[in-house]
């Protein structure tokens, strides 16, 4: 349309203009004229029913690596974050809330707080106790000094032990809903050769995103401003505007850089805090959660248990598969209307509902329970649950056909090229089949999830003390095509890093309803002595793009339980890993 636009204007065939770098040109008289000129009139054209799109062979950027513009802000210190955010009369506020989840305050005496250098006020919120102070510190030493009775409410002798329980029975006695039915179940496990069944569990899991949340607002009677990392924009000026009493778009939104999220930044918590203390002390107040009130106080990846049987025939091939999930649903929580009763929660259920493999019978059942800890989007969010189970029970069903779990996995590819073609090149790269080192050996998985196709080699050593060392990851993905190849690389490391942490330590775990972990002293990250080689290996791709930032989180845990047990013999269906969160010093 700008090009039609600028040969209308030159009177010239606009076949023989082209566009490029932002400018129309007419090669032959050297005429040119930039988009913003022309602009205007190419709105007032009709709009073309059928456009050729550009040849991918004619790509300047897309595909080709491209630095980023933010790298020199980030490193030397300029690039503003929530947590730089400063506005004129701002006050901070930290916020004491009750250590058993849904347990609210009965009484307060802010005395001991009121009395500390830098506070100025102290008053109840609906998420807890906030003190407001004229800097960080005083608000932390503030919130220390409170003295809180609390009403701890039903959950006060909840323990991860009682809530493990109640998912064993609930898997047991439902009721659940039928997420996916594919044949005749029933009659392909009876008529199968031999069957295997397995049960796997994940944990809770926190963000624990480098800079914790942090919101700050400034409520005006007619206006309301808000500087806050989120990911959810459009929730957060809804919300605001409710609490304010304010027109939606009365509230501004300014969203900053953020320092990690993972899902944990879809939410409004710490958003409604901040303006709340605005609106009722009328100055700008900037809310800071510490790391401990990150962890204990957040959203969690759910804790899920699964129950996987399938059936195999002769050859070992599977021929039926039975999967049941049981968990909390994050929808019901974030937006209920999505699930009333009788709906499946999508996002329990993600990745176990169709797969790639080639099985002709399949039921996924999925059981919704609740638990006392908010259940949130994490980073590949149902995926990162259900990929583990399922690729940790095709490696035994691997073993029990007495089949290489590579081999297995791309038989059930056959009729899949472009996924096949990923768990290919993952296994070439990574020499699968090739003599290993002493000591070392491999485990593979893959997945496919957000629109990607992902497959992980893992290779590890153990200990004899079964310390597990993880030396080196290779990645193939498919994600279509690739605008930033630089991108997706840094996307799969980070997504790999991430999983690993949470496959090899990560766990929440509670007592009388508090949750057990605070700081990264008993919920430890990878650390930089610990982490592994990663090889990442982008498939070339003409297809629809996919997403990069979460694919490769999912297939991480179960290649590092197949390698455990190509390593030990041992099979691995609970994580983490290391429940004791260790790692060599």
């Amino acid at each position: 349309m700008l090009i039609a636009a600028a040969a209308q204007k030159w009177g010239v065939d606009a076949a023989v203009c082209r566009a490029a770098k932002g400018v129309v040109v007419h090669p032959a008289s050297g005429r040119s004229a930039p988009y913003t000129e022309l602009a205007g009139a190419a709105a007032s054209l009709p709009v073309p029913e059928d456009v050729r799109l550009k040849d991918a062979k004619d790509f300047r950027l897309i595909g080709k690596p491209i630095e980023r513009l933010d790298t020199p802000a980030k490193v030397n210190g300029s690039a503003e974050f929530s947590m730089d955010v400063r506005v004129p009369g701002m006050l901070i506020a930290m916020v004491r809330r009750c250590p058993v989840h849904g347990g609210t305050a009965r009484s307060f005496v802010p005395d001991a707080a009121l009395a500390i250098a830098g506070v100025r006020h102290v008053l109840q919120i609906e998420s807890g106790i906030a003190v407001v102070a004229s800097d960080t510190w005083s608000a932390k030493r503030g919130v220390d000094a409170l003295d809180v009775a609390w009403d701890e409410g039903p959950n006060a002798r909840v323990g991860s032990a009682g809530i493990e329980q109640r998912f064993a029975a609930a898997e047991e006695q439902g009721p659940a809903l039928t997420a996916e039915t594919a044949g005749d179940v029933d009659a392909a496990l009876d008529a199968a050769a031999r069957t295997v069944e397995a049960a796997y569990q994940v944990p809770f899991l926190a963000h624990a995103p480098m800079e914790p949340m942090s919101c700050t607002a400034d409520v005006r009677p007619d206006s309301c401003e808000l500087w806050v990392p989120t990911q959810a924009q459009t929730l957060t000026q809804h919300a605001a505007a409710k609490i304010a009493g304010l027109d939606p778009s009365k509230v501004r939104v300014h969203t900053t850089l953020i320092g990690g999220s993972f899902g944990r930044r879809s939410e409004i918590d710490f958003v409604t805090e901040a303006v709340q203390l605005s609106r009722a002390l009328g100055v700008p107040i900037k809310v800071v959660w510490s790391r401990e009130d990150d962890i204990c106080h957040g959203t969690f990846r759910p804790c899920v248990y699964h129950r996987l049987a399938a059936g195999l025939d002769d050859d070992g091939n599977p021929t039926a598969w039975t999967h049941r999930l049981v968990g909390p649903s994050i929808l019901k929580r974030y937006f209920p209307s999505a699930v009333p009763d009788g709906v499946v929660d999508f996002t329990s259920v993600d990745g176990a509902v169709w797969r790639a493999y080639a099985i002709p019978n399949r039921r996924v059942d999925y059981v919704e329970i609740d638990t006392p800890l908010r259940a949130g989007f994490w980073r590949s969010v149902g995926h990162s649950h259900t990929a583990f189970a399922m690729e940790a029970f095709v490696d035994e069903l691997a073993a029990a056909a007495g089949r290489d779990p590579f081999e297995y996995r791309r038989r059930m590819l056959a009729e899949k090229p472009r996924h096949r073609a990923v768990l290919e090149l993952a296994a070439a790269r990574a020499g699968w089949g090739e003599r290993l080192p002493p000591g070392r050996h491999r485990g593979i998985a893959f997945h496919e999830s957000m629109g990607s196709i992902v497959a992980e080699v893992a290779e590890i050593s153990v200990a004899p003390d079964e310390e597990v060392r993880v030396h080196r990851v290779v990645c193939a993905i498919d994600c279509g095509t690739v605008v930033n190849p630089d991108t997706v690389v840094a996307q799969v490391e980070g997504s790999i890093v991430y999983g690993l942490t949470a496959a090899l330590f990560g766990q929440i775990t509670l007592k009388d309803g508090r949750v057990q972990q605070s700081n990264f002293h008993d919920y430890p990250m990878l650390r930089m002595h610990q982490m592994p080689d990663i090889d990442v290996h982008i498939v070339d791709s003409t297809e629809h793009p996919g997403g990069v930032g979460e694919p490769a989180t999912p297939p991480i845990a179960p290649a590092l339980v197949n390698a455990y047990y190509a390593a030990t013999g041992k099979r691995i269906r609970r994580l983490p890993l290391h429940p004791e969160n260790r790692w060599r010093a």
